[in-house]
């Protein structure tokens, strides 16, 4: 919750960093742009240097590193320095995400892997939730560098905490050979890719050099990446792990889990506070409910994995009710307000609950040992790009659809519509009586119109991108048909060629591999 709080908190001072850094827009950018890049970069990475460094000493000098970029991005003078701190802080919640639900994973035997996965979920979904909150009113009460102390106790106790729990396996084995090539193509891929999505919306996408660059640069890489992990004797990631249909798919998922979270959460606060005019501290509260839904769902979801029930059939649930949350902001009006906002918030806090834990379990089925390791920080590399994806494609589909709504919305507007004519004219003489001359009162008019023009185009593409994201996930639920019969194939085949005493053992694990 620490690393993912971190992700969304800094959103809602950028404005307050600005002033006082006397930073533009676009340097400020910088300071989410710089965590998400050495973020996204890092956690595939974080297998092979927790087998060089070991586990704990690797988990325990990246919650060091966290804490002491915390501390220096909070005392920064210049916006340089902030956007160098805040690729530290990057660097070093990579592990903390990516190992924390390994160790978990590890230290719970696997008829309680549900409520593992539960208690690493609520972390990993209340804290982009509470994000906002809590920036908003630490940034309205104090400043904005106190969304980077607030990190410090927290840490520390993290840090002694897991001094005393944490333990290293045994079956971790360093590497001689270092893959440096690997590395290479990873950053330049991954980065360049992760720097596309962050800032293609800005710069208006491939009308923009750097982007287009950028872009040619990441596809390359990002083969060259994949070409070497698949052929390297010692890869830095090995992607052979996903040869586990539940990883592949549960992989999917998680992408798609990432682009509904992370579009969400960036899609609602914008509409809030761009067309309703709402401060960032109403917002984060609006959404606090929601959260609090999600915390509430998952020790549930986990007792009903451990009781047997499939973690299929809990992402259906998850993946519809998150439709019936979209469909119900689909229908949002210029006089909306918290009241409306409620119950869809709660219903995709519940929906988040019914996902998060069963897909996480439905992708760990079968993966064991080292692999272990390697699939977290991959899930979570997924996660992270599936949310970029989410934010930047619902970036831009707001302002297109924005623009077309606007263009139908202006044709309807002329001098031979009489509904548009009486408009104008009662704008006119409501100005005229308070005060304005004709001539004055009537661009007056003009300018309300244009005003409510520019309002309803924006609500209506913003309905247009819930109800697009919840069609979306319903497109989804066939995908987890194919999970149902992976786990029926791989059973069979192992039955077949094992005694009956055997096969009932592996049925008692497949079992437990599910919960």
């Amino acid at each position: 919750m620490l690393e993912l709080i971190d992700t969304s908190i800094v959103n809602v001072a950028l404005p307050h960093m600005m002033g006082s850094l006397s930073a533009t827009l676009q340097q400020v950018s910088w300071v989410v742009t710089g965590y998400v890049i050495a973020n996204v970069i890092v956690i595939p990475l974080t297998d092979w240097l927790s087998s060089e460094l070991g586990r704990k000493k690797y988990f325990l000098g990246s919650i060091v590193l966290f804490v002491l970029a915390s501390g220096l991005a909070g005392q920064a003078t210049s916006i340089t320095e902030l956007v160098v701190f805040r690729i530290m802080q990057g660097v070093g919640g990579a592990a903390l995400i990516t190992i924390s639900r390994v160790i978990l994973i590890e230290a719970y035997p696997p008829e309680e892997l549900g409520l593992a996965n539960a208690l690493f979920g609520l972390g990993a979904v209340v804290g982009p939730t509470i994000g906002p909150t809590l920036g908003g009113w630490l940034t309205d009460h104090y400043s904005w560098r106190w969304i980077f102390y607030v990190n410090l106790p927290v840490g520390i106790v993290a840090f002694l905490l897991s001094m005393i729990f944490v333990t290293d396996v045994p079956y971790e084995i360093k590497n001689k050979k270092v893959d440096w090539l690997g590395i290479l193509f990873l950053v330049v891929g991954v980065g360049s890719l992760q720097t596309v999505l962050e800032r293609g919306q800005d710069d208006d996408w491939f009308s923009s050099k750097f982007i287009l660059i950028l872009t040619i640069i990441a596809v390359i890489g990002i083969i060259l990446f994949i070409v070497r992990e698949l052929t390297a004797e010692k890869p830095v990631v090995d992607l052979k792990v996903l040869r586990h249909p539940s990883l592949a798919f549960g992989s999917i998922f998680i992408t798609i889990l990432g682009f509904g979270l992370y579009g969400s959460v960036f899609a609602f606060p914008v509409f809030t506070q761009r067309l309703l005019g709402y401060t960032a501290l109403q917002t984060g509260l609006i959404l606090l409910p929601g959260g609090i839904a999600t915390a509430m769902m998952m020790p549930v979801v986990g007792i009903l994995l451990k009781r047997g029930v499939k973690p299929q059939v809990l992402a259906f649930i998850g993946f519809s009710v998150f439709f019936l949350f979209c469909w119900m902001l689909s229908h949002l009006t210029m006089v909306s307000g918290p009241s409306d906002f409620f119950w869809p918030l709660v219903i995709r806090g519940l929906g988040l609950g019914f996902l998060f834990v069963p897909i996480t379990t439905i992708a760990f089925t079968g993966v064991q040992g080292k692999e272990l390791s390697l699939g977290s920080g991959l899930l979570n590399m997924f996660r992270q790009l599936g949310g970029s994806f989410g934010v930047a494609l619902i970036g831009t589909f707001i302002e297109r659809r924005e623009a077309f709504h606007r263009s139908t919305l202006v044709s309807h507007i002329n001098n031979y519509d009489f509904l548009s004519r009486s408009r104008i004219s009662e704008l006119t003489h409501g100005f005229m009586a308070n005060g304005s001359a004709a001539t004055t009162a009537h661009s007056q008019a003009l300018k309300a119109m244009d005003f409510s023009l520019m309002q309803q185009s924006a609500l209506m593409s913003y309905n247009d991108t819930f109800l697009i994201v919840g069609v979306f996930f319903l497109f989804c639920l066939p995908l987890l048909l194919f999970t149902l019969k992976q786990r029926k194939v791989k059973r069979s085949e192992n039955q077949a060629s094992l005694p009956n005493e055997i096969i009932e053992t592996e049925s008692t694990e497949l079992q437990a591999e599910m919960v």
